[in-house]
């Protein structure tokens, strides 16, 4: 997007590593390897807004009511948004240096890779793999998929694992269904899921019967990975995930709304599109039906440091392992007024504030009640690897607690990080 300080349908410049990198490095040098970013707003045009992630209501539908209206916030993101008719630059987080967007974070990354996120994960991926977001919708989503990494590249695209967390702070309101179907009811069977794909042109194909709603929590979360079906409540989510859009919809209608075919196949080889066994091939069907589900993927907060008599605690609030490997993870830092404390990290993260006002190393931080679309904030940061390892200084400057979420990549915490089901052991 152009820099803009009030509402705009906006794009942004293309810019050039040569031409831009005295202007990065500048931006890095100021902030002490740390980036203010701009908020990166995405619409889905399947979907209904709910309306409670400070976008003001004038701008919900700010790109146009084709586009759709506005339900997701990104943060940190290097990734570009699958939405039809989207700008090459939808998805994208923008770097602010004095006062203006200068530049993409990807455009950073790919200048000041080691710099920025890690000589691991620059080594590994030469890119930032992962991003977040805030998700804010009125109902449910459809029941669906996200592809793996195998079925994912016959698109030339990568897989996504995903994660939840439902900050308390954004869901005073849960709005109309503040459940989520995940998976499928032990005993379904391929032929089961295959008839709904059958009926997928005579109204709702039935997939919710074959599978189980759990109550949503304020505070808690879940880890989801590839290819498992979920139908996400409507409780504003913070979602950190692998850098990718990929996913398939099996549920051909939701709240009377019709599905396209086109969001079940998008992601899928153009051949496979009328394929039903391949469709239902393309599920993990042990994940799907384990009887064991909310054992194997529910989470809750888990110390890492501060708590009872300190002035500030520290929560692993996303955790866990994907297929053995550690893709995210993130934590809630919470400051109470007039604290002070330097925090060390084993990576690079991207942070957002959910409440309160103060600091963070040389930048203001100060959460906004209402956004504008084109507005910039102070409520998100971009932390180099450098800065992380080294320790950053926080500090509650209001009245008020003053509390981040912040996510970071693959392989960053290792040992430290908590197993799914970990907080059992801990209460």
């Amino acid at each position: 997007m152009t820099e803009k300080t009030s509402s705009s349908k906006t794009t942004g410049p293309a810019s050039t590593h040569k031409a831009d990198a005295a202007a990065m490095r500048q931006a890095l040098e100021a902030g002490e390897g740390l980036l203010r970013l701009a908020p990166t707003w995405v619409p889905r045009s399947f979907l209904m807004p709910g309306r409670r992630i400070k976008l003001a209501p004038q701008d919900v539908y700010a790109l146009g009511a084709h586009r759709g209206g506005i339900d997701e916030r990104w943060f940190a993101s290097t990734t570009a948004a699958a939405n039809e008719g989207a700008p090459a630059d939808e998805g994208l987080s923008y770097v602010v240096h004095e006062g203006k967007r200068v530049f993409t974070l990807r455009d950073a990354v790919e200048l000041e890779g080691k710099r920025l996120v890690g000589a691991a994960i620059w080594d590994r991926y030469k890119r930032w793999p992962v991003y977040s977001k805030f998700f804010d919708n009125l109902g449910p989503i459809p029941h669906h998929m996200h592809q793996s990494n195998k079925q994912a590249a016959l698109v030339n695209q990568q897989g996504k694992p995903e994660s939840y967390y439902f900050p308390p702070q954004l869901n005073a309101l849960g709005n109309n269904f503040p459940y989520t179907f995940f998976g499928l009811e032990p005993g379904t069977t391929k032929d089961d899921v295959r008839r709904c794909l059958e009926r997928w042109n005579e109204g709702d194909n039935g997939i919710l019967d074959y599978s189980k709603a759990y109550r949503l929590k304020p505070g808690t979360g879940w880890l989801v990975p590839p290819c498992l079906l979920h139908a996400p409540g409507s409780l504003v989510t913070y979602e950190p995930q692998w850098g990718s859009d990929v996913f398939g919809m099996y549920q051909s209608m939701v709240e009377g709304r019709a599905v396209p075919w086109s969001l079940l196949t998008k992601d899928f080889p153009r051949e496979k599109h009328h394929d039903l066994d391949y469709m239902v091939e393309a599920l993990d069907w042990e994940a799907n039906v384990d009887p064991s589900f909310k054992d194997h993927h529910y989470l809750e907060p888990i110390a890492a440091s501060g708590g009872d008599g300190a002035n500030h605690v520290d929560k692993w609030i996303v955790y866990g392992k994907v297929d053995g490997e550690e893709l995210f993870s993130a934590r809630e830092l919470t400051l109470q007024p007039g604290a002070k404390v330097t925090i060390k990290d084993a990576g690079a993260y991207g942070l957002i504030t959910v409440q309160g006002t103060g600091r963070i190393g040389k930048l203001t931080l100060q959460t906004p009640a209402m956004i504008r679309f084109g507005e910039l904030t102070e409520d998100e940061v971009f932390v180099s690897h450098d800065a992380a390892t080294q320790g950053v200084v926080f500090e509650n400057t209001g009245k008020e607690p003053l509390v981040m979420l912040r996510y970071f990549g693959p392989g960053v915490n290792g040992s430290a990080l908590p197993a799914v089901g970990d907080h059992k052991k801990r209460k």
